[in-house]
């Protein structure tokens, strides 16, 4: 990870949702280095590690919710838009689970600097 990320930063990403205190999925790759997609995948390959006490997906409802009022979507911006809703780790679900986020991290990471059959693997999709 290139740039350090503050404490008022991290506050600023946690959020309220059905009386918990969450970050998004977004937020934790960004705090750990990895893309949001490359953190899901892992753990979704390692679901039993995160019951759904420590982590779960927002509704359509807590979505809009957390939607800038002003926010509206440009034409020709593709790819800078979520196609899934976003999970969300509980505050139980970060502290408990630091080690295996950690982990998965450096599974993605490994996987960045293995080369695949046709060479090394792009870095910039991750």
């Amino acid at each position: 990870m290139s740039k350090m990320i503050s404490a008022q930063d991290i506050e600023r990403s946690i959020y309220r949702i059905r009386g918990q205190h969450v970050m998004l999925d977004s937020d934790l790759a960004l705090l750990y280095g990895v893309s949001t997609k490359r953190l899901n995948e892992q753990v979704r390959r390692n679901v039993r590690r995160f019951p759904q006490d420590f982590m779960f997906q927002l509704s359509p409802q807590e979505i809009e919710s957390l939607r800038p009022r002003n926010a509206t979507l440009e034409k020709g911006r593709r790819g800078e838009h979520r196609k899934y809703r976003p999970y969300v780790f509980t505050e139980e679900g970060v502290d408990m689970h630091e080690t295996d986020i950690r982990l998965l991290v450096q599974d993605v990471q490994k996987l960045k600097k293995r080369p695949g059959p046709g060479g090394p693997i792009n870095p910039s999709i991750y």
